[in-house]
Formats: structure tokens, sequence, C-alpha cells
């Protein structure tokens, strides 16, 4: 999951080395945490929040295919 979270994110940021995922097992999820350079938060983001819906949506259905409950949460 974290090379789809990569995939996806990468291509949108203007420093790609500074993304980092963290993962977290909780009790029937797991839940991925993303920070990217301050610069690129707003890319990340989206206007309104698009980006944002659309890369969590990607990683949601990715997780269900694997029979996961994923969430992806942006960190400031």
């Amino acid at each position: 999951m974290d090379e789809l979270i990569k995939a996806v994110v990468c291509p949108l940021v203007d420093y790609p080395e500074d993304v980092r995922i963290i993962a977290e097992q909780e009790a029937s999820r797991v839940n991925y945490t993303l920070s990217v350079n301050k610069e690129d938060m707003g890319k990340v983001i989206g206007k309104h929040g698009r980006t944002a819906s659309a890369i969590r949506s990607v990683v949601h259905a990715a997780g269900l295919s694997h029979q996961e409950n994923v969430t992806l949460t942006i960190q400031e």
C-alpha cells in the first residue's frame, strides 16, 4: 500500500524525497499517515480538498480489494 500511495503522491509534489508514509495497525483497520514538504501541502490537498479526497478514495478502494479497512490521514 505504501508504494501505491507514493506512486500517486510523488508525481504531484516538487519534493518527492520528503514524502513520508507511516502505517499504524488498529483494531480492524490500517491507518496510513502521509506527510509531505510544507510547500507541497497545497498540491496534495488540491482545490476544495478534491485531490486529497481522490487519493483517499483510491487508497480505500485498494484496501477493500485486499479485504482491509484502510484510511489515509494527511498530516500538516
